[in-house]
């Protein structure tokens, strides 16, 4: 599912294990943007952080191998 913009303290699920991740950190490097995620659970301090390029298309941006969880929260 595409949102209008990724941004810091938004929750996503990987795909591929179904945990939930924290975006901690937004940056753009040259022409690309990328997003820092982080487990969202108890061991997240210590738990390797996962660094994804955002990617772009006409009905807004997604994370590849994740899915925006929180579509009603808003």
């Amino acid at each position: 599912m595409a949102v209008k913009s990724v941004q810091l303290g938004q929750v996503w699920r990987q795909d591929s294990t179904g945990r939930d991740h924290l975006i901690t950190k937004v940056y753009s490097e040259v022409f690309s943007q990328y997003a820092v995620l982080r487990p969202a659970e108890v061991t997240a301090p210590d738990a390797p952080v996962v660094k994804v390029k955002v990617a772009k298309s006409a009905e807004g941006v997604t994370l590849p191998g994740f899915s925006f969880t929180q579509e009603g929260a808003f």
